[in-house]
């Protein structure tokens, strides 16, 4: 026969067990409920990726010392300096790629930043819809590791020029920077102390440093 004072404690330990897996169960369920709450919270379609549109990209060959256009298919952002950056990216892109006509090391990394800026008038006012001066802002490491040579460095230069006045007309100037930075050529050669027209088409209206 069980002593008196033993039933009573199995009572009492049951009876905590009881408890404990009552409390144990509640509070499994309200975390159950707080990540369902989170669950329902959370965005349920995905993120907005830019729509494609045709860009014209003018691309540079060494082998002949010209640029040609090339029709790709590209996401663009809305933002026009997002966008700049974008199309001048991919540019750099196909002169990275293993196959290129103009090979320089970089990529679309080597952009560092895009401004459009609006050009003034005789007047000093400048139009919401007029000219344009953009400014691109080249990474160090871009400049450094581009190969040195009048031709190289102008055949960059006069694509991204181009590049710009096949995809935004009203940009019309081009001023580059390095780091922020002016800099006197790029590789030794193109200067890049003055301000390019995008309509330029000649290598030798570049301007060089000898």
């Amino acid at each position: 026969m069980i002593p008196r004072h033993q039933t009573v404690f199995f009572i009492v330990l049951l009876a905590a067990s009881v408890i404990m897996g009552v409390l144990l169960w509640n509070q499994l369920r309200r975390a159950h409920d707080r990540l369902l709450r989170g669950e329902d919270s959370a965005p349920t379609q995905a993120p907005q990726v830019a729509p494609a549109e045709q860009a014209t990209l003018m691309v540079a060959n060494d082998a002949d010392n010209t640029v040609q256009p090339r029709l790709l298919t590209l996401p663009l952002p809305q933002n026009p300096e997002a966008r700049t950056r974008a199309i001048l990216g991919k540019l750099l892109d196909l002169y990275a790629a293993p196959d290129s006509t103009h090979p320089v090391p970089g990529g679309a990394s080597s952009i560092e930043q895009v401004f459009l800026v609006p050009i003034a008038d005789s007047k000093g006012s400048a139009a919401p819809s007029g000219p344009q001066l953009a400014v691109v802002n080249l990474t160090g490491a871009f400049a450094a590791g581009h190969p040195s040579g009048l031709e190289t460095e102008s055949l960059t230069v006069l694509s991204i020029c181009s590049t710009l006045n096949a995809n935004l007309p009203r940009v019309i100037e081009v001023r580059f920077l390095v780091d922020g930075q002016q800099r006197a050529t790029l590789a030794g050669h193109a200067d890049l102390t003055r301000t390019y027209l995008t309509n330029e088409n000649a290598t030798a209206d570049l301007g060089a440093h000898p």
